[in-house]
């Protein structure tokens, strides 16, 4: 996976709590029953690399109007984080309903050059158009195929449901990607919000040496509390949530 894609992936991950109300840290390993409306959120998460906090996000979902919904983040380096010129900036403009997810734009500005995306979906002739990492696409796309931001959504819906998503399929610059999920563990984590419960999801690249895990918490609505990259046994970076608030 380059560092640019990284940057864009590390941003999916609060979407997860786009269907959770806030809890106070107390509360959280006592709730219950699990969310299943979608809400308007913001959070955000610290960036570690060998330990060293490099980089801060935060994320936000907005609802538009009907079925129409945003979900936008800023990524800004920290420390030795500032020696990297990426300041990547992703917003995705998707239509959900009960039945799917349909992402309508995609736009990643501030990744450096020749690696910001600007791609339009076109559902009626089922091609996706634009710029993606600095390369022209025009290729043809069908229901489920998402992009990097709206790809989370997806998994979500299938969460809520009961179910481990088993593979997604991703637009990228040569065609779509495809990942394998699987449930692995569950495990307590210390966080910012708390100790709390959490289920260890892995998703992994067909022939890829990289596996990325979740820690999400259904308590949340399965809220990523943390996600950590692997290539084959060693640690590459760890992301970890530091806040999280409802926005009514």
């Amino acid at each position: 996976m380059s560092s640019a894609r990284a940057c864009r992936r590390l941003a999916w991950l609060a979407v997860l709590t786009l269907a959770a109300p806030a809890l106070p840290a107390q509360e959280a390993g006592a709730q219950s029953s699990h969310p299943t409306a979608l809400q308007p959120f913001q959070a955000s998460y610290m960036w570690y690399w060998h330990g060293a906090a490099i980089a801060f996000s935060r994320l936000q979902l907005t609802h538009q109007s009907d079925d129409l919904w945003v979900y936008s983040s800023t990524t800004r380096p920290r420390g030795i984080g500032r020696l990297y010129p990426m300041r990547p900036d992703l917003q995705s403009l998707m239509r959900i309903t009960p039945e799917q997810v349909l992402p309508l734009h995609f736009k990643v500005t501030g990744s450096g050059r020749g690696h910001d995306s600007d791609v339009s979906f076109d559902w009626q002739s089922l091609r996706a158009t634009g710029l993606y990492e600095g390369v022209h696409i025009d290729e043809p796309v069908h229901p489920g195929d998402q992009d990097d931001l709206s790809v989370q959504i997806a998994m979500l819906t299938k969460l809520l449901a009961g179910r481990t998503p088993d593979r997604v399929m991703e637009i990228d610059k040569d065609g779509v990607r495809e990942y394998d999920y699987d449930r692995e563990a569950e495990e307590q984590l210390d966080t910012a919000l708390g100790r709390i419960d959490t289920i260890v999801y892995s998703s992994h690249h067909p022939g890829s040496p990289r596996t990325t895990r979740f820690w999400c918490a259904p308590s949340l609505g399965y809220i990523p509390l943390q996600v950590q990259q692997r290539r084959d046994s060693t640690v590459e970076w760890t992301m970890k949530i530091r806040s999280l608030e409802h926005k009514p």
